[in-house]
């Protein structure tokens, strides 16, 4: 356990490490995406914050984005260079001096990690880190503090950008309790959506609901879950693990919808032996197989399956793949195909995750 959880957030990653490789856009309109051709289908990987200005965000179509941004700069997205970047930032955490007092750096992913130190002054570490990883690797992060990873992560959301937060018990009521259900990490606007068809429309509604009835309608482990959430609970436990994924997945965009479902196997089965190839590479068994599917216009649905046991072999995971296909309503044109590889592990699933649901 530590005394404080720090979440460490690199402002605006992919598109600072773009502007770093390319200092005459700093200042610029970035958006960063598919082959960084704004009229061919793909979503936005990252827009910098004066794209965000014109209402640019991740996710979002390339093509909307060239509608309101169109003099945003278009680049394709670069993930060995982020994976480098990712590395050296880090790095800098890890090896942090903290004047003889432990710290633990548990990576999350490219762009933050939490960190738990035993000192007297986190806003002190917080500014020190952050200063450190500017010198370093020239890029800039916020830092949320907490008591809990929980409030450390939506700490951070009240310091970006280029700033530091503290969110604790003691004014978690005042930061929190009158936003909306979807500002807690782990609820999203569909989940968000169902709170508040129950008259649960806030972070206090939903501290104060009954335990009973949302285990009813969201079942026995997410429906408490919910309210643990609104009530500031979470893990202090800071774990200084390399970052391992959870998956490995991929998906194309298609420049002319597929309405055949020959077509659709075909592209399923190609990005099936894709996955495999990762998975293989990994050396870790997958144990589920997602499929994702956007249908035109801009509409996505995912469906999964469960392997009857942990594999490795293409195969066994192609036949899943096309499996979890007929478990779709295809009567609509396809724009979109993904594959995703579940590995095994011996983590508990976060609720929280972002993974296709």
């Amino acid at each position: 356990m530590s005394d404080w959880v720090l979440h460490f957030d690199l402002d605006q990653f992919i598109a600072a490490v773009e502007v770093g490789r390319r200092p005459e856009l700093r200042g610029l309109p970035v958006v960063v995406g598919g082959n960084g051709d704004p009229t061919q289908r793909a979503v936005v990987a990252t827009a910098s914050y004066e794209a965000r200005e014109f209402g640019v965000h991740s996710g979002m179509p390339l093509r909307t984005a060239l509608k309101r941004c169109p003099d945003a700069v278009f680049l394709p997205a670069d993930h060995a260079a982020y994976e480098e970047a990712s590395a050296r930032v880090m790095t800098v955490l890890r090896e942090f001096p903290t004047k003889g007092k432990q710290h633990s750096v548990e990576v999350i992913g490219w762009d933050e990690a939490f960190i738990g130190a035993a000192v007297d002054d986190p806003e002190a570490l917080a500014l020190e880190l952050r200063q450190a990883v500017l010198d370093e690797c020239a890029l800039d992060s916020s830092v949320g503090i907490g008591d809990n990873k929980l409030r450390a992560k939506l700490a951070t959301g009240f310091a970006k950008p280029a700033g530091i937060f503290r969110l604790t018990k003691d004014n978690w009521v005042e930061v929190m309790a009158d936003r909306p259900t979807r500002a807690l990490w782990g609820i999203g606007s569909r989940t968000s959506a169902k709170l508040a068809e129950a008259g649960i429309a806030t972070v206090r509604d939903l501290a104060a609901a009954d335990p009973a009835d949302l285990a009813k309608r969201f079942g026995p482990n997410m429906g408490p879950y919910f309210r643990s959430l609104a009530l500031g609970a979470g893990s202090t436990e800071v774990t200084a693990t390399p970052y391992v994924p959870r998956s490995r997945s991929r998906e194309t965009t298609f420049q002319e919808n597929l309405v055949s479902r020959i077509d659709i196997d075909e592209q399923v089965v190609l990005l099936a032996r894709r996955v495999s190839e990762d998975v293989r590479a990994e050396g870790r068994a997958c144990a589920r197989v997602a499929v994702k599917v956007r249908f035109a216009p801009f509409f996505t649905q995912t469906r999964s399956m469960t392997l009857p046991s942990p594999t490795t072999d293409p195969a066994d995971i192609e036949r899943a793949a096309l499996a979890v296909v007929d478990r779709f309503e295809l009567s609509r044109p396809v724009r979109l195909l993904g594959v995703r590889a579940e590995f095994v592990t011996d983590v508990e699933p976060d609720p929280s995750s972002s993974t296709y649901r």
